[in-house]
Order: C-alpha cells, then structure tokens, then sequence
C-alpha cells in the first residue's frame, strides 16, 4: 500500500527540477511512496520538461500561484495518503532517506510533524539555515535551531545525533506530517504566503496534544534561498509580519501582550540598525510589516478560552533563551 505522498511545489523552476528531479525520482522509490510535482501556475516549460522527461511522475496543476502555504494546501487536498511530506524543490535527497521517517512515524501515533537533519547542500558538512537539526521559539519568538542562531551556521560533528528529539517547529523544506492532522487543523495559513507557515502549523500541532520531532537517521541536502535571498527586502517584510502573526494566533491570552510588546520593542531595533547601515528598503519593509500586521491580527480569533490557558504544551511554544543577547551580547554561536 502506498501510504506516503512526497510533494514537490513548483513555481517557474525548471531549473532547480532539472538539478534536483533525477536524485529525487532515483531515491522516492518504493511500494509505500509516490513522488508528485504540484506546479503553481507556472509559465515557463516546468510542467512540459516534467511530462517529457520524467511521465512517472504525478504532476498536479493549478492555473495560478497560489504561494507556498495555499500550493500545499491545494495539493494536499487534490491527493489521498495517510502520511505527506512537503519537500523543497531545491532539495538534494540521498538513498534511503524517506525510510526512516515513515518508519518513525508509523510507529509513534503521538506524532504530527517530523523533520530529517537538513544540510546545506553548498557545504554538505554544515547546517542548512531554514531548520538544521530542529527549530525552536526563544522567549519573545525569534525562531532558532539546534545548528544555527541567527545567522551562525554550525558545522556537523554529530553534535546532533542520536535519540529523536522534541521541537517546537519542524522546517517546511523537508516536513513529515500526518496527513489527517494537518487537514483537521487547516493545513498550512494561506494568509502567510510564504515563511513562518511551518512554524504556525507546528505551533497548532503541539496545541492539538501531538508532538513534533526531529530525526537524525535521515538527512537531506537544502540549497535555501532559491525563491528569495537572505538580505531580500520582500523576505523581511514576510519573515516579520509572519513571526508577529504565530505569536498573536498561538500564544495564549495571559502571554500574548507582553511578548508583542517586547517584541516591537526589539523589532524598532532592528529597523534603527536597518537605517544605520543605510538599508532603507530593509527598513521600509519593517514598517509595512508591523502595519499589516495591526490589520491582519483582526482576522484570527483571541485563543483566550480557559482550555488554551491551560494547555501547557501550547502556552510552552517559546523557551526561555533570549537569543538576542545570547547572540550580540554574549556572542554566543552555537
């Protein structure tokens, strides 16, 4: 029975399909695991390379570009497997990569999301930046992960390996969920578009009493970066808006002022070091961040029922690391 769907988004990327499609198709083999390719109203020949070169392979269309989260969505509902994993179409997968994440999921109910250890495919011995060995919320939500803080990428020494670990998010370049979770919690937030949907949902995930983990017998390769640089104005404004939005939809009511509250504060920093270095389109992007923001917060309703108040798994999304200082007072960087 093939009981695992491997979903490839794409959007006018036929030149990453044309370096990651053949490694993909060699190593997505297998009784219990389709490769399917969802393209986003692509206009370039993505779809037609796909269907000359690769006809095994399911192709699902949609007529335009419905974002990363939407994509997903769409394509989720378009298929039928009890487990889905979303993989970035600048993903290098290695033989034997998929086994032990099905595995481990088949044989531990409790959870709802998992993730490989993701390497960078330009420095296969390092970290890739979009979730290394599992990602984190520090104390005010600044995303980290085992393997990076901020924009320190660590080295693989095995520093990670070992037993599964509990996260709080699982990155979305190679995410494992079970499909009907992530259907009856809404799949990933369309309102995003594009980064921090992940951690949303990972955030929703935990509320809903399941875990999520990072496994380090598997591993993949992440180029990151391939639809916008760090540094990408458009990026900024996403990363910021959407880290504003996690917070004000999962945080319970007890917390939720505070931590934006701090959180702005720490946000009028680093537009003041935007303007510092001169990076007014950067700047610029942190404003219309925050304004959009104070719009988009009256679409989602307050999580201020007594059973969310009392849900420690959801009111404990965000450690107790503050990874501003650790990183620029303490210099820490691991």
């Amino acid at each position: 029975m093939v009981r695992l769907a491997v979903i490839i988004l794409n959007w006018n990327g036929v030149a990453l399909l044309k370096q990651f499609i053949p490694a993909a198709f060699k190593h997505t083999q297998g009784d219990e695991v389709d490769l399917i390719v969802a393209d986003n109203g692509s206009t370039d020949d993505s779809v037609a390379w796909l269907k000359e070169n690769y006809p095994e392979i399911k192709v699902i269309g949609f007529k335009e570009n419905y974002g990363f989260a939407e994509g997903y969505n769409r394509a989720i509902d378009a298929t039928d497997y009890p487990f889905t994993l979303l993989l970035n179409s600048d993903v290098e997968v290695p033989a034997g990569w998929w086994q032990p994440l099905l595995r481990f999921m088949e044989e531990n109910p409790d959870v709802g999301a998992l993730q490989p250890k993701i390497k960078s495919y330009k420095d296969k011995n390092s970290f890739e930046y979009a979730g290394a060995a599992g990602g984190y919320l520090d104390r005010l939500g600044y995303p980290y992960c085992r393997g990076r803080l901020f924009d320190c990428v660590e080295k693989d020494n095995g520093q990670y390996d070992g037993d599964p670990v509990d996260i709080t998010w699982a990155s979305g370049a190679a995410l494992l969920v079970r499909t009907d979770v992530y259907r009856k919690l809404g799949g990933l937030d369309p309102r995003f578009f594009a980064h921090m949907e992940e951690i949303d949902l990972c955030c929703r995930i935990l509320a809903a009493g399941y875990r999520v983990v990072a496994l380090s017998d598997s591993e993949i390769y992440h180029v990151g970066g391939a639809s916008l640089n760090q540094g990408n104005p458009k990026k900024t404004y996403l990363n910021f808006r959407n880290n504003l939005l996690l917070l004000h939809k999962n945080l319970p009511a007890g917390k939720r002022g505070k931590i934006l509250f701090w959180r702005r504060l720490m946000d009028t920093l680093a537009f003041g070091m935007f303007v510092a270095k001169l990076d007014f389109a950067n700047a610029k992007a942190v404003i219309r961040a925050h304004n959009d923001f104070r719009k988009m917060r009256k679409i989602y309703p307050q999580n201020d029922s007594k059973k969310t108040k009392d849900n420690k798994k959801y009111s404990g999304i965000l450690t107790r690391r503050l990874i501003v200082f650790d990183r620029y007072l303490f210099g820490k960087k691991t």
